[in-house]
């Protein structure tokens, strides 16, 4: 089977990976992600406005396991949590840069990597005033990517509350398949939630058409 280069051809790269690279050290230095309409580079504190700017919202925080952020002091936290992923070399996200205005306006990044299994799940937030754009799309298929040809996995897994199935939506845009309910998977915002469990795995992912790479 030829060797896939699409993820240097497909995303610039401010700085190439040069492989072998290890996971802790793709997750304490993630590289800059820049597709059609957005930039996906490690979050700063100098980001605190602008996440919280959009995590305030309780819409963008429904559906996820963080409640909404109440004030900067919360975004600050939540960064400084952020950053000590990166320097610990743990899985964590990448703010979402919108080309158009330079601002962060979501996140999107590993919820946890299994070496053993060769495996990765994906999770992602954006702000309300930018959804059913195909952003999201957009930064999944970038994340996808990464997984597979950075950090070699088998398996990229995501899932979403059975009450908001456009994030499924965007799931199956991306190549996933659904693969099943779990009933009361998560506890979140004091009640447990079912959850539609999706995934790709990597022969699917060879499959799927990458346009940029012709």
């Amino acid at each position: 089977m030829a060797e896939h280069h699409g993820f240097l051809r497909g995303l610039t790269l401010k700085e190439p990976l040069r492989p072998p690279i290890t996971p802790g050290e793709l997750f304490s230095r993630l590289p800059v992600l820049d597709t059609p309409r957005l930039t996906l580079r490690p979050l700063t504190m100098r980001d605190a406005q602008d996440v919280y700017d959009y995590s305030r919202d309780p819409e963008v925080a429904r559906h996820v396991l963080w409640d909404a952020h109440r004030s900067l002091a919360d975004s600050r936290a939540y960064l400084r949590f952020i950053l000590r992923q990166y320097r610990d070399g743990m899985p964590s996200s990448y703010g979402i840069v919108l080309k158009a205005t330079g601002r962060v306006v979501g996140t999107i990044g590993f919820m946890w990597y299994s070496e053993e299994n060769r495996a990765v799940e994906i999770g992602y937030s954006l702000a309300r005033s930018l959804w059913n754009q195909g952003l999201m799309t957009e930064a999944l298929k970038a994340v996808m990517r990464l997984s597979f040809e950075a950090l070699q996995v088998h398996r990229v897994e995501a899932q979403h509350e059975t009450t908001n199935p456009a994030s499924g939506r965007v799931m199956l845009k991306c190549g996933m398949r659904r693969e099943g309910t779990l009933r009361g998977r998560i506890y979140n915002k004091g009640r447990f939630v079912d959850v539609e469990l999706y995934a790709i795995l990597r022969e699917d992912w060879e499959r799927l058409p990458h346009p940029e790479e012709a």
